[in-house]
């Protein structure tokens, strides 16, 4: 089942962040070391873009930005991002 809230979100990153992290190759593997090293740094990329959204969103609430403007950011409806946002920002 995919994440669906914020935290939700982040912990699910975190937690493939951490399994990238730990990860030790086994030689009966046959994965490529370079593209498990993409992978690492596009998860913990992504993990940290989520950060940023969910910073820039509770700063462009506090300023008074509507939610049908920060919906149209995130591409979702405003109501979308309120249900989605909304009690991670308060």
């Amino acid at each position: 089942m995919m994440p669906r809230t914020v935290d939700e979100i982040l912990q699910h990153a975190d937690e493939l962040a951490a399994r990238f992290e730990s990860y030790e190759r086994n030689p009966d593997d046959e994965l490529d070391a370079g593209v498990v090293a993409l992978l690492r740094t596009a998860v913990a990329e992504r993990s940290e873009a989520e950060r940023h959204v969910f910073e820039a969103i509770r700063k462009a609430r506090e300023s008074g930005m509507p939610w049908s403007a920060i919906g149209s950011f995130v591409g979702t409806s405003g109501e979308a991002a309120r249900q989605r946002y909304a009690n991670k920002v308060a």
